[in-house]
Formats: structure tokens, sequence, C-alpha cells
């Protein structure tokens, strides 16, 4: 996806800092104090956090046009969560106030950023549907599921999710183990439901996925 260059938050971050990050590098860890609002221009970043056992939940993938942190720039709340870069990614980075300042004083912008933690919202409550009481094989789909929506390019009743998810990748964000999400994708595959294209993933029928998850409905 290639941010809008007409976007007044595109036009606004583009006068910030510029920072690149390495797939895998950490952006913020819990207890850092923001330098600022960042608008992702290009790549994905996950923000996760890691129990006492050492196991690690991925709570929201950002994608390109979202920012972050959003609880700790409009409340000051302190950042207690990972945000790492799933790919190389390209952010622009600006002065907590002059970010305010400047939502206040454009709300087509700001009903933007509305609509934008408003989907964010909606994911982690279908999330928290499913962790609560799917099965397996039921997580499993309806992650990919939502990765469709969010992520992918739909073509009739095919999808490809363009980012590089990993069996761990699935793993973290149903809060499952590794092995158990492999099983479920072999599963999918066997049925022809889901194929891989090099790193991405295709749906090959939207339809039979939605069947399989928990948000047939």
């Amino acid at each position: 996806m290639i941010p809008s260059e007409t976007s007044k938050l595109h036009k606004f971050f583009g006068k910030g800092r510029f920072l690149y990050y390495k797939k895998g590098e950490t952006i913020l860890r819990p207890g850092d104090i923001p330098q600022g609002a960042f608008f992702l221009k290009k790549g994905y970043v996950r923000l996760y956090s890691i129990c006492e056992s050492g196991k690690e939940l991925t709570l929201i993938i950002f994608k390109p046009e979202d920012f972050f942190p959003m609880m700790w720039t409009f409340n000051s709340s302190p950042n207690t969560y990972y945000l790492e870069s799933m790919t190389t990614a390209e952010v622009w980075r600006a002065p907590k106030d002059k970010f305010l300042q400047f939502v206040k004083s454009n709300p087509d912008a700001l009903f933007e950023l509305t609509g934008k933690i408003l989907v964010r919202l909606g994911g982690l409550v279908n999330r928290m549907e499913y962790l609560a009481f799917g099965n397996a094989s039921q997580k499993v789909a309806s992650i990919l599921m939502i990765c469709a929506e969010r992520f992918g390019e739909k073509q009739d009743n095919n999808a490809i999710i363009n980012i590089p998810l990993t069996h761990k990748d699935i793993a973290m964000l149903v809060g499952m183990t590794r092995e158990t999400v492999s099983i479920e994708i072999k599963k999918l595959e066997r049925k022809g439901t889901i194929s891989y294209k090099g790193r991405s993933i295709i749906v090959k029928n939207i339809r039979k996925l939605q069947k399989e998850s928990l948000l047939n409905n």
C-alpha cells in the first residue's frame, strides 16, 4: 500500500524526522518515553507484550499510514508495550505537541485518525471473542480472515495477504504454539482454502475460510 500524498496526515508528518528500521529492529520498549508521534510510511510494525513466562502476544499490526503510540500521544499514558518492525520500515516522527496542535486545528485529519483507531478496536474485539470461545482451527481461520481484510489484495473470492506472516507470527497473534498453528495451516492447505506464493499467503476461497472461522456471522 502506497500512502496517499494528498492526505493531510501524510503532508504533516512528511515535514518531520525520517527514520529507517531494519526487519526485527525494536522501535520502542516498555518504559521508553517516545520522542514523538510516529507515522508509518512503508512496511509493517507490530505492537506486542511479553508475559512472565516469556511468551509473546502480538496485539496490533500497523500498516502504512498508521500512527503510534496512540495512548501515549493522546493522553500521555506510559508506554507498556514493545514496538518492532516486522519488515524494513520507513517512519516519520513529529513532536507530540505539534501533532496535537495539528489535529485540533484540522478536524478532517482527526476524523481520519478516529477511523483508524476504531478499526484497531474492532480487530481487538474480534480477537478477544475467538481467543475466548474458539478452538484451534477457528482461531487460525479467524486471524487469516482478519489479515485478508486488513492487509489483503482481494479479487472476487480470492485474496493475497501481502504481509509476510510466518507460523510463529500467526501463533503470537492467536496465543497458540507454533506447532499447533502449523498443523492447522496444513489442514487449510489440504482443503484448498489457502496456499503460499513465496512468503505471501493466498486465500483461495474467502467464503470457505469464513465458514471455518468465528467470523461467519
